[in-house]
């Protein structure tokens, strides 16, 4: 018995991470796009599953896709660090919640060197459907579908 109420324990816990591993739809952006055509990214989607991934901005055929985040504990903590200041730029015109902020690296390994890829910051929150991603001088908002 004690088992089971462990194993049921460890996978509630487990369970408590902010999801990746959906179906999300980018819905607008905030900053500059530099060099990316927006009209081929909003409304468009991103897909992460198990070892697959499908989407606008990362792709993974079962190609040794892995899953590593960073938690921050509060907004201040998040903002201060010097890799996201086009966050703490835009503050006004996002919605960041405050607590619990996980920041995911995705990679692909590939078949060989060349298909090697790394998708990140992947910024999620815990029980919010919505997520952020960081490429070139904008901020992707991503909505969970």
């Amino acid at each position: 018995m004690k088992k089971i109420l462990f194993l049921f324990l460890i996978s509630f816990k487990v369970n408590a991470i902010p999801f990746v591993e959906t179906k999300w739809q980018i819905k607008e952006y905030y900053g500059e796009a530099w060099y990316a055509d927006t009209t081929k990214i909003i409304g468009k989607f991103q897909e992460f599953n198990r070892g697959y991934s499908e989407g606008v901005f990362f792709n993974c055929d079962y190609g040794g896709q892995s899953y590593t985040y960073t938690k921050y504990k509060s907004l201040d903590e998040f903002l201060n660090n010097k890799e996201f200041l086009l966050f703490k730029k835009l503050i006004n015109k996002i919605k960041i919640d405050g607590e619990n902020i996980y920041v995911h690296r995705i990679t692909c390994n590939g078949n060989n060197e060349l298909e090697r890829k790394v998708f990140y910051p992947f910024i999620t929150y815990e029980n919010i459907n919505f997520a952020y991603y960081l490429f070139e001088g904008a901020i992707y908002k991503f909505e969970n579908n």
